[in-house]
């Protein structure tokens, strides 16, 4: 299944994609596609209904993942029961992780709610769940996003979005299990005062979000993010960042402001150097490609809200879209939203990063 409008413009096609999933009644931000081409989603509890927080999209239907009773809501809080996954993501050697914010309707977290669970696909079973430590968070910590290197470290490290308005960067030490965070309140993790978007033409003034998008370059040596209420484009040294010794005055010395690219909520990268990110004012999605060059791969009315990117083995990127703007959390109450909500897909003809122990060590 393709999108309707296949009108030519410039060079590339407005509108045209492929169809992986469309749901009536939830509304997926998180998106990964193991390299077996197994698609799964996240449906964070945002005020929906929300039987299942995570899902395998199996012949176009969302089936609860990796069981239903994980992803059961109780009264009897258990310290790893699933409260509301934001994000979901392949990791180097093909198991899952679902980021949980502990967070419904992004109040402040519950008890144990903020944490990473690894699940095996070839089990479908979770292997372990990693709490995120007090250093690491405050009351209103919002886990995004999250990408991994498994090159570094007796066990690999994770990076982690953390989009309170005052934005952090946090990092999980997967051999100890120990987190902490970097560049709390920094400005390029932090909303920019005052900001505005304009979503197909109307004005929206309540995105007060930080850190948001993030991408690992392909050499592990830089973190790319973005605050979501930003137009700019930062990456900081990872080296830094695992260094618990360095203070974010340290830290902040490797950053590098990429300049201007619009809004975004999600951002992804190849292992050619390139870096793609949503564009959610203009509803598309965009390429800075290696040499500093910037192209549309994806636009057009439909992608209302392009959220979650994944880079999947066979050379396709994936796109959640899900009419975000239009939910009630951020329409001042009101639902506008009119389902379908989508999962689509463009060709780009790339292969996601894998980080793993076969790389040199740096």
């Amino acid at each position: 299944m393709s999108g309707k409008d296949t009108t030519p413009l410039g060079g590339w096609v407005a509108d045209s994609y492929d169809v992986v999933a469309e749901f009536d009644d939830l509304m997926p931000t998180g998106l990964t596609v193991t390299d077996e081409g197994r698609v799964f989603v996240s449906f964070p509890r945002w005020g929906d209904e929300v039987p299942y927080t995570v899902a395998e999209v199996v012949d176009g239907k969302a089936l609860p993942y990796p069981s239903r009773e994980l992803n059961e809501r109780s009264t009897e809080r258990t310290p790893d029961r699933l409260v509301s996954v934001q994000s979901v993501i392949t990791d180097p050697a093909g198991h899952v992780w679902l980021l949980d914010t502990g967070s419904p309707s992004f109040q402040p977290w519950l008890e144990n709610g903020p944490k990473v669970v690894e699940v095996d696909p070839a089990t479908d079973q979770v292997v372990r769940t990693i709490h995120l430590d007090g250093a690491a968070v405050t009351p209103t910590t919002y886990l995004n996003d999250i990408r991994f290197d498994f090159s570094r470290g007796p066990g690999g490290f994770a990076y982690v979005t953390d989009s309170q308005p005052e934005g952090a960067l946090i990092v999980i030490d997967l051999g100890s299990g120990e987190s902490w965070s970097k560049l709390r309140g920094h400005h390029s993790t932090r909303a920019t005062d005052g900001f505005r978007a304009v979503v197909q033409g109307i004005v929206r003034e309540n995105y007060a979000v930080g850190a948001d998008g993030i991408a690992i370059s392909a050499d592990g040596t830089r973190l790319y993010y973005c605050p979501l209420s930003s137009r700019r484009l930062y990456s900081v040294a990872t080296a830094t960042l695992i260094d618990r010794s360095l203070s974010d005055e340290e830290v902040a010395k490797s950053i590098v402001d990429h300049g201007d690219k619009g809004a975004s909520d999600g951002l992804e990268s190849d292992t050619d150097g390139n870096l793609y990110a949503t564009a959610y004012e203009h509803s598309a999605v965009l390429k800075l490609a290696a040499d500093g060059s910037w192209s549309t791969l994806l636009h057009g009315p439909s992608v209302l809200w392009p959220d979650t990117l994944a880079l999947a083995a066979d050379g396709y990127l994936y796109v959640s879209v899900n009419q975000l703007p239009r939910t009630p959390l951020f329409n001042a109450g009101v639902d506008d939203r009119v389902p379908p909500y989508r999962i689509v897909r463009v060709p780009v003809d790339a292969r996601p990063i894998r980080l793993t122990r076969s790389e040199p060590v740096r």
